[in-house]
């Protein structure tokens, strides 16, 4: 039994540059962060190589048209010379997303950073009360914590 791999690849490069979706689509979610992902989506790719990206809205495609530079730089990181030469965004349709949680359910919190221990502490560092400063700079150190593992960097 033989790989499918190179006869598959064989058969979508006749495809010209529709070919390399698949992989933009699986690069795109770590590329561009959780929260674009959920509002900007790859849709085509144009003969030319542009990368048609479906936004939620005008708003997301007027913000993501002034970071194109930065996305496509991203993309080119992760995909080499496989990266699209230029990005347009514009409202369409998104695919669907999984179902919310139920409410009060939640993600396990994420671990306090050693950094992020060290800003709380410097914020509590004013408060005299030893039980309320612990409490202070713990509480702090959780939401620095979560407000990292959700945070999109540019």
């Amino acid at each position: 039994m033989e790989p499918l791999g190179p006869e598959v690849r064989r058969e979508l490069a006749r495809f010209g540059p529709a070919a390399g979706m698949g992989r933009i689509v699986e690069a795109w979610p770590a590329c561009v962060g959780g929260a674009v992902a959920r509002n900007a989506w790859p849709a085509r790719i144009a003969r030319d190589g542009t990368l048609y990206v479906a936004t939620a809205s005008s708003a997301w495609a007027f913000e993501l048209a002034q970071l194109e530079p930065t996305v496509r730089e991203r993309l080119g990181a992760t995909l080499g010379e496989d990266a699209p030469p230029r990005l347009r965004f514009a409202p369409g349709p998104l695919p669907e997303r999984d179902p919310e949680p139920a409410q009060g359910s939640h993600d396990a919190p994420s671990e306090p950073a050693p950094e992020d221990r060290a800003a709380a502490r410097q914020a509590a560092s004013a408060i005299a009360d030893a039980e309320l400063r612990d409490l202070v700079e713990r509480a702090a150190a959780a939401s620095l914590a979560r407000g990292r593992s959700s945070r999109v960097v540019w």
